[in-house]
């Protein structure tokens, strides 16, 4: 155990955090932890707002992506089953080239170049409350044959490693939900839920909430689940299981190492994000931790396996910021300065010379083809987002942005002005039977009172940006002219959406 602990300035910074969440409005709980038990709770806001009932540590939300570590313990204990470096279409042979030669273990650790399955579903203008099932959704998979890179080249987050290697142990026999009530809940005596879709009733769930310009609104969603973000229980419930892992308790010794665990890539340097866990800095020391993000939930968690420690941060509204709490208050814990965001970078939209990619600097905020980090001083003129999930590492170089995104090469020049080219202009088809029409600056998807109009943004070279409302999400996609008569829609974790001009 390492003495510099000061539970008081920690206990301090979630108090200062919850305290802007009112009782007349949605909020979560943050949880400080050692081997011994809870060091303190605090809670803010409240469950629903139909009961107006506070927000305890007892309330339970959905965990979301933080489920993500707690599967991965279970391809551990099955790993005589399905190996890590099996690849995929040795599980599931319905899969098609490259899909089905990325590993087990790059579908898990973020470098398998899948598809994010939800973010498909947006490109073919299907919203985030359109019903999808398990089995129709592995068939559209299934139907895919381009990746967003080639696996092991870089590191950009994605849901659908998660729900492959979940339909191959459910082909053995092996649900998600029992190892869960098996092996965790019932040993540890604590309630957790793994459903399959978002309207299979949980005990005591509490409502999610998200903020638009007409105020708290409830969250829904329709996409199968998945063992990417399927579990929900209370913040103490969590705080157990991390207790246990910890601990190495109920056969779970090593388990953590195991999970957080760097994982190499193509060309040998290690990636920080492991198995559904990934390192945070501060100073000199790393600290292992992930997040979850559903609509209206939002989920993180910290652990230091040196001092047996950690926060965990659960709450119901959209727009709790779950690493940074988590983040300042192990910094106060463990007496550690904060990283400096840094404004080194000239503001401005960027995008590279040929592709779909774009990035745009504001202050400290970069979005790299619409996800949002922040920068921190990394010195020698180079700015950091810190980020195992989605490392971005640039510098001002020449009139231009040079770096790292994603570990790949980048290098982006000032967008300028452009217009819309006129051959965007038509009805594009894609064989999923989407489609859009152009007409001018303007590409309108959907039908009937769903259909949007939204601007198009030129960017030179057959490619421009328009902004996509869902329900509690806005998202700007590319779309990137790959010859007359063929287009791709890129956003951050769907990079490979195509479509064809109509006759």
């Amino acid at each position: 155990m390492t003495d510099n602990q000061d539970w008081n300035a920690a206990s301090e910074v979630a108090e200062n955090f919850v305290s802007q969440w009112n009782g007349n409005e949605p909020g979560g709980c943050v949880i400080g932890f050692d081997l011994s038990g809870l060091r303190f709770a605090s809670s803010g806001g409240v469950e629903s707002l139909s009961t107006y009932m506070p927000f305890t540590p007892k309330s339970v939300v959905r965990y979301a992506s933080v489920t993500k570590h707690v599967f991965c313990a279970m391809v551990l204990e099955n790993s005589d089953l399905i190996g890590f470096d099996d690849p995929l279409g040795k599980h599931i042979a319905e899969l098609q080239s490259p899909l089905c030669d990325v590993t087990v273990g790059q579908a898990l650790d973020m470098s398998g170049g899948l598809p994010d399955v939800r973010e498909c579903l947006s490109l073919l203008g299907l919203s985030v409350y359109t019903e999808t099932k398990a089995a129709s959704l592995l068939d559209y998979l299934s139907r895919m044959k381009r990746l967003n890179f080639e696996p092991g080249n870089e590191v950009s987050y994605s849901n659908t490693g998660y729900r492959l290697v979940e339909a191959a142990l459910e082909r053995k026999g092996l649900r998600f939900d029992d190892f869960v009530q098996e092996r965790i809940a019932q040993p540890l005596g604590i309630v957790l839920k793994a459903p399959d879709v978002w309207n299979d009733p949980v005990a005591g769930l509490v409502p999610g909430y998200w903020k638009s310009e007409r105020g708290w609104q409830l969250s829904s969603a329709g996409l199968h689940i998945s063992a990417s973000g399927s579990l929900a229980g209370s913040a103490e419930a969590l705080v157990r299981w991390l207790q246990a892992l910890l601990n190495g308790e109920q056969e779970f010794t090593g388990v953590l190492s195991k999970l957080s665990a760097e994982r190499p890539m193509a060309d040998g340097r290690m990636s920080e994000y492991g198995l559904g866990l990934r390192w945070s800095h501060l100073g000199d020391r790393r600290f292992i931790g992930h997040g979850g993000s559903h609509p209206g939930y939002k989920t993180y968690f910290m652990l230091d396996p040196e001092s047996g420690t950690g926060f965990a941060v659960v709450s119901n509204r959209e727009d709790t910021n779950g690493f940074k709490i988590a983040l300042e208050c192990m910094a106060a814990l463990t007496e550690l300065s904060l990283p400096k965001p840094t404004t080194n970078l000239p503001d401005g939209l960027y995008v590279t010379e040929t592709g779909p990619w774009w990035l745009e600097i504001n202050g400290s905020s970069c979005t790299f083809i619409d996800a949002d980090d922040t920068l921190y001083d990394d010195g020698d003129g180079w700015a950091s987002s810190r980020s195992a999930s989605s490392p971005v590492r640039l510098r001002w170089e020449d009139g231009a942005l040079v770096g790292e995104v994603g570990h790949a090469l980048r290098r982006f020049k000032p967008v300028g002005q452009h217009d819309v080219p006129s051959a965007l202009s038509g009805r594009w088809s894609s064989e999923e039977g989407a489609e859009f029409v152009i007409e001018g600056d303007i590409l309108s998807m959907g039908v009937g009172p769903t259909r949007q109009s939204m601007p198009l943004k030129a960017l030179g070279n057959g490619r421009a940006l328009f902004t996509l409302n869902d329900g509690p999400w806005t998202k700007r996609i590319c779309l990137n002219l790959l010859d007359q008569d063929r287009l791709e829609l890129v956003s951050s974790r769907a990079r490979m959406v195509e479509y064809r001009r109509s006759i």
